[in-house]
């Protein structure tokens, strides 16, 4: 394929724009070359700037569970823009779209909406501050959970140390504050709790992973920590930014039977629009301004426009629960297929699924945490991405981010995607 365009439009870009881009995955810095700029988008399918078609495995990192420019969602959104854009005022479509994702969620009463993941899990992890009193937290090392301080955090020496930032501008009397686990070792979590006893707020976690690939937590582990923090008075926190709305109508509360005591979300919340949300019990969210002291503000939250796209998402998945079983089945036989190609080539590899999310990682040992991935073959996954790239494929140009499938893929498509891994030389 021919990408003459994207590369001379990524070089205009890099004059004006750091790096290029407005989120640094978008830059190919891990698996090399040019990014793609994409021109429209319909269906299963993109379409960049050179006028090729791709076979889109990202899905805008997760929301167009529906498939590119879906028509409700659409409509709803120029209906609505007809009408104004932002008001910074309250709107009826606001207490609907609330109404509608409370009814669909298990375990939360209100819900308030934010601008992205992000704000979500920013704002989220300062209620269970406020609420518990208590100033730490426990994240996972390779869990995402947006940008802010507090996040930005890699492991120290050991399970038991604080963390120390891995971003200039990240204070190290934030980092003090966030300790670091690891994925699937509840065993490390006990003994984090016990040094730090009565000093965690709440333990924050993408409930199945999708930021060092597609990891999929033990019954014993997800279970193991709702435990942990019913017995130490702690608040569990699900990252469900990724998850929720896309793994059931409950998001994956409801697929891994766990209750947590907040729950963030975004991606398919928004539609495709630039949403995020955090929701829990009302005696936690009575904690919130204007009904308690912890602040959280925003002129654009709950604007018209994204909570039109997402009542419209929510409103069909709502209706046609048979979507997620749909996915899931269109995800196995990826899987079954790439499979399949990767043995006849006999390469190392693993392949981590959980219902509309998966991804490969060239390794001959099991991925359960940040570590287990990190040890994937960076060189043959590079080999492998712009292979299937070159066959007309988009898959997430890093190693460490899963695959999003959208319900507009048909089994043509996931025949097209398992013949072109089929063609490459790995």
């Amino acid at each position: 394929m021919r990408y003459q365009r994207s590369s001379a439009l990524f070089a205009e870009a890099k004059q004006y724009i750091p790096g290029g881009v407005n989120s640094p995955v978008r830059a190919f810095k891990a698996v090399g070359g040019d990014p793609i700029f994409v021109k429209k988008a319909e269906g299963a399918y993109l379409y960049d700037e050179d006028d090729n078609r791709l076979i889109d495995y990202i899905a805008s990192w997760g929301p167009l569970i529906l498939g590119h420019a879906y028509e409700p969602v659409l409509n709803a959104v120029i209906d609505k823009a007809k009408k104004g854009t932002s008001f910074g005022m309250p709107t009826e479509i606001e207490t609907q779209l609330a109404k509608l994702s409370v009814s669909m969620v298990p375990n939360i009463d209100k819900i308030r909406f934010v601008n992205s993941g992000t704000e979500a899990c920013m704002s989220a992890v300062r209620l269970a501050r406020g609420y518990t009193g208590k100033d730490k937290i426990i994240k996972f090392a390779g869990c995402y959970h947006g940008h802010s301080d507090s996040f930005l955090i890699q492991a120290g020496s050991g399970a038991v140390t604080f963390g120390s930032p891995n971003s200039p501008g990240v204070t190290q009397g934030t980092a003090k504050d966030t300790l670091l686990a690891h994925y699937n070792d509840l065993e490390g979590v006990k003994k984090l709790v016990e040094a730090n006893k009565g000093e965690i707020a709440t333990i924050i976690i993408e409930p199945v992973a999708g930021n060092m690939g597609c990891i999929v937590p033990t019954d014993e582990f997800i279970k193991g920590l709702r435990d942990i923090c019913t017995q130490e008075g702690i608040l569990l926190l699900f990252d469900e930014v990724m998850t929720g709305f896309r793994l059931a109508k409950g998001g994956a509360q409801e697929a891994l039977g766990v209750d947590a005591d907040i729950v963030t979300f975004g991606k398919v919340i928004g539609g495709g629009l630039p949403v995020g949300a955090f929701a829990a019990r009302s005696e936690i969210m009575g904690h919130l301004a204007p009904e308690g002291p912890v602040y959280q503000a925003g002129t654009l939250s709950g604007n018209p426009l994204a909570m039109s796209a997402g009542l419209a998402m929510l409103t069909e998945l709502n209706n046609n629960a048979q979507i997620f079983q749909s996915l899931a089945d269109k995800t196995e036989y990826l899987h079954k297929g790439l499979a399949k190609v990767l043995n006849k080539k006999g390469v190392p590899y693993q392949i981590n699924r959980f219902g509309s999310m998966i991804s490969v990682h060239f390794t001959d040992e099991p991925v359960v945490d940040f570590a287990s991935s990190a040890k994937g073959n960076n060189a043959t996954f590079k080999k492998y991405f712009h292979g299937m790239l070159d066959k007309g494929v988009y898959l997430p140009p890093s190693a460490f981010e899963s695959y999003f499938l959208n319900d507009a893929l048909s089994y043509d498509d996931l025949d097209e995607t398992i013949n072109a891994a089929k063609a490459i030389d790995l």
